[in-house]
Order: structure tokens, then C-alpha cells, then sequence
């Protein structure tokens, strides 16, 4: 796949081909992307709510990493890739929406590929997680 043939259908069936069954059944749906950028809609979901109907810390860092990969393909084509470093902040609870990811390439090198990803509220549009990441190219 070259960016010339990346969709929205195609990022979509990536998360069908390439992720394990337990972050497909995080839901995670492609809402829209252009190059080096994607964005994915995480679906609120009791089984991914912990006390008081908050989404938890560890759906969010698998979406954030997961749409991230869709980032670098967006960019660079299908790549072998692996997570080197992932830094997530929370900056406040969510619950009771859907969560909207954006995942943005800031560098793509040789090795190397730097990433930043917000999560916000989709209903709200408040930002409540925040990470960067570090991929090898493989």
C-alpha cells in the first residue's frame, strides 16, 4: 500500500489484519485521516469501564498505540514497525462518551518514527490523554 491507496476502508481493514483480537474488541472504528494523521473512534463501552463508568488508562494506551500505527501508514505505507517508548499522561477522567484519537506522525525518519496522539471526549471535545511515541521501522 502506498498513501496514493490508503482509505479509510483500507486503514480499517488493518485493524482487522493486523492487531490482536483483544484490541479489535476495543471497537476502534477509522473516522477519518489525511497523511501522517489519523483518527479513530473509540466506542464507550461497559467493559471498558472501570468504577463510576470511567474509561480506563489501558484501552486508552492501546487505542492511542494502535492508532498510531495507522498514522505511520498513512505516511509511509504498510512498514513493519514495533512500539520502542510510549509516554501517556492523563489529564482527566472520561466517561459516558465515545472517545475520539487523533494520532499525528511529528518525524519520520530512516529507523525512526516520532509520534503524538490526543484523546478527547467526542461528544465534549475535552482532551484527556495525551502521548508520544517511538517506532522502529522494521
Amino acid at each position: 500500500m502506498t498513501t496514493n491507496t490508503v482509505s479509510v476502508e483500507s486503514l480499517q481493514a488493518l485493524l482487522a489484519a493486523w492487531f490482536a483480537p483483544w484490541v479489535q474488541a476495543l471497537g476502534l472504528r477509522v473516522e477519518s485521516f489525511v497523511e501522517g494523521e489519523v483518527t479513530l473512534r473509540l466506542p464507550q463501552n461497559d467493559q471498558l469501564s472501570r468504577v463510576g463508568g470511567m474509561l480506563c488508562g489501558q484501552a486508552m494506551m492501546s487505542a492511542a498505540d494502535t492508532a498510531m500505527v495507522l498514522a505511520i501508514v498513512s505516511q509511509l505505507g504498510e512498514r513493519h514497525m514495533t512500539t520502542v517508548q510510549q509516554n501517556t499522561s492523563f489529564l482527566k477522567p472520561i466517561s459516558g462518551q465515545d472517545a475520539r484519537v487523533t494520532a499525528r506522525v511529528v518525524r519520520a525518519g530512516k529507523n525512526l518514527v516520532f509520534g503524538e496522539i490526543d484523546i478527547s471526549g467526542a461528544t465534549d471535545g475535552r482532551s484527556v490523554c495525551r502521548a508520544s511515541t517511538t517506532y522502529a521501522l522494521l
